[in-house]
Order: structure tokens, then sequence, then C-alpha cells
């Protein structure tokens, strides 16, 4: 008997979709064995691409307090299917996933779909992927889902340029080089290779043992933890609870105060991020273990 396999993502660019889809791979090569199903999130009022600027902003506080929209209903197919995996891609959005996959998770079909079933987990983002995957961890819990692996793959240029063309791509839609900026997100040698994840899941799951799985995937550079981009997100979330509840209380002023966000934002990312890096560097001998531990710790699938 065939084994079903569905592939749960949202894509505004395309990105996400050819990562989800290089991975499915595997098991798409072996018709006999599996059955592969793609659900494609879609929102009844989805978001924009390019982003207008003043939309991209002001989708932030509902971004990060997770207030979801309504999504058109999976397929009678899909909801009424048994599945015996899921990879589950999802994109970052203000160090949370997405609007789209919150509306997902919370929409009354997640769990439906996710309960009692083993769950890969694949993001694709700029860099700052770590605290937003703990708290769909949490989701995945509360679901009854399993999360057996988990893929991360960002863009690999340092921190600022990757500010400069991620905002160049959503704003305008041009990802490719440009001047002296490279092109924007994941390369494309990444995501085509992509392919052997896919290839160390089946083999993992066709032989009935998932335990070993994200270990082999984080040997084969599935997961890498920046220490100093954890800090920053870890000042970040705390920021962005302020700003978001802000922004969400005085709601006659919310057009002022996401252009004072941008302003913040723009400033914490080229004047405070700086600062945290140094202090990073300078305390890196007095939290030497600490921070393998976390690192360890976020390589992982468990839930603290």
């Amino acid at each position: 008997m065939k084994k079903n396999i569905l592939v749960i993502y949202y894509s505004q660019t395309g990105q996400l979709e050819d990562i989800v889809k290089n991975i499915a791979q595997p098991f798409e090569a072996k018709k006999e064995e599996y059955d592969v199903t793609y659900y494609n999130i879609q929102l009844k009022e989805d978001f924009p691409f390019p982003w207008p600027e003043d939309v991209f902003f002001n989708t932030f506080p509902e971004s990060y307090l997770q207030i979801p929209k309504e999504i058109f209903p999976p397929s009678e197919e899909i909801l009424n299917k048994k599945y015996d995996l899921i990879l589950f891609g999802y994109q970052v959005w203000y160090l949370t996933p997405s609007i789209p996959i919150i509306s997902f998770l919370k929409s009354g079909f997640a769990e439906k779909i996710l309960k009692g079933t083993d769950v890969v987990t694949i993001s694709g983002t700029r860099n700052m992927w770590m605290l937003s995957q703990e708290k769909l961890k949490v989701y995945l819990k509360d679901l009854g889902a399993k999360l057996v692996g988990n893929i991360a793959l960002v863009d690999r240029h340092d921190n600022y340029t990757s500010v400069l063309t991620i905002l160049r791509w959503l704003t305008t839609g041009k990802k490719e080089k440009s001047g002296m900026l490279p092109p924007a997100g994941i390369s494309d040698e990444e995501i085509s290779g992509s392919v052997k994840y896919g290839r160390i899941i089946e083999k993992h799951f066709n032989s009935g043992n998932l335990s070993g799985l994200q270990p082999e995937l984080v040997q084969n550079g599935a997961i890498e933890i920046r220490p100093f981009l954890v800090r920053v997100e870890k000042v970040g979330n705390k920021i962005f609870t302020i700003w978001s509840n802000l922004i969400m209380k005085k709601k006659e002023k919310r057009p002022l105060l996401i252009k004072f966000f941008k302003v913040y934002l723009m400033a914490a990312i080229w004047i405070i991020s700086p600062v945290v890096l140094v202090l990073h560097l300078l305390t890196t001998p007095i939290f030497w273990s600490k921070r393998q531990k976390q690192k360890t710790y976020l390589q992982g699938i468990n839930l603290k």
C-alpha cells in the first residue's frame, strides 16, 4: 500500500515552493511507493507581491501578534485522507511564522490534518528563523503533531547585505544581481541542492527510523546557527512585543506609529545591531559553554 505524503506551504515569490518541491522529489520519484499531495495555503484576502512599502510595514503588528486571516478550506480530498508524513514549508515574517501559516494553524483544519502525524518543518528565510521555529514547535505540539525533522535554508550573505537585497526584492520584485548588490534570497545552488535533504528524509522514513533523521540533516548542513543572530532575535522579540501592542492599542494613531516603527526598525538594524554584535563578541569567552548548549538545542527538534 502506498504511503501518503502531504506537502504544505505558502509562497509569495515562489522561492519556498521551489524548495519544498525539490525536497519532495525523492518521494515523487517513487510513485509506486508514495502518493504525494501539495497543499498551497491560500488566503481569501491575500497579500500583494511586490509589496507596497506602506503595506509591508503595516503588516507588522498582526504578523508579530499572530493574528490570523481567513483562508480557503483545503480540499475534501486533503481533509479526508490520513497522511503518513507531512513536509511543512513556511516563511518567517517579523520573527514569527507568516500570517498565512498562522492562519492555517489557527483555522481548525490544521488539527484534522496534523494530529498524530510526523512532520518535517522547512523554512526559507533571510537568516533569522530560530525563535520563530520555537513558536511553531508550540503550535505543532498543541495540535498533536510529531515534529521529526527541521530544515532551515537561509540567505548566506552578511546580515546587512541581505537586508538591502530582501527589501529590494519584496518591494520591487527584483531578485537578480544589481550593481554591487548580489541576488536576493537563498542561492539557486542551495535551492536545487536541497533535494539531498529529501533523500535523507525518504531514507529514514522508508526504514521506519525517524529518530536519527534530524542528526543526519544537521550533519549535511540543513541547520546553521549563528549565535549572534540568536541574540539579535531575542532583543528583537522584546522590542517587537512593545511596538506591536502599542500600535494595536492606539488604533487612532496607527498610521503615525507605523511610520515611527519603520524609522526605529531601520535604526535598530543599522545602529543597534552593530552594538549588539560588539557586545556579543566581547562576551563570547564568558558565555561560550552556554552558547554551545543553545546551538545544540536549536539544531534539534525538541521543545523546552
